[in-house]
């Protein structure tokens, strides 16, 4: 996948490609509670962001920054969770692990900066 470098744009993008990726998840009960969980957070990771950039005051900012990482973390451990039990089980998976771990990578430093 292109690399975007566009903060907002990779939160969009990951929120997308979790949409696609729940689309080859099975639809038992297990796998439709973690992708409904999934959409959820990896969506609200995305939408905090967009709150975040209209914030005025640094607290402000830190506060709605910290809901993004929190999504991005709940996330994580959701596409973890899949992956250990073998639910949807694919590169697209992969991926998108690993591009949360950078997203969480980047909004922790975007906060750690602004307390300084």
């Amino acid at each position: 996948m292109e690399p975007l470098f566009n903060y907002e744009e990779r939160l969009v993008r990951f929120a997308g490609e979790v949409v696609f990726f729940i689309k080859t998840i099975p639809k038992t009960y297990e796998g439709k509670y973690y992708s409904d969980q999934l959409i959820r957070s990896s969506g609200g990771s995305a939408l905090n962001y967009g709150e975040a950039q209209g914030t005025i005051t640094r607290k402000d900012f830190i506060n709605k920054m910290s809901l993004v990482v929190k999504e991005l973390k709940e996330s994580r451990c959701s596409l973890k969770i899949l992956r250990y039990t073998g639910i949807g089980k694919n590169d697209k998976g992969a991926w998108l692990l690993v591009e949360c771990e950078e997203l969480i990578a980047i909004g922790s430093k975007m906060i750690n900066n602004k307390r300084e």
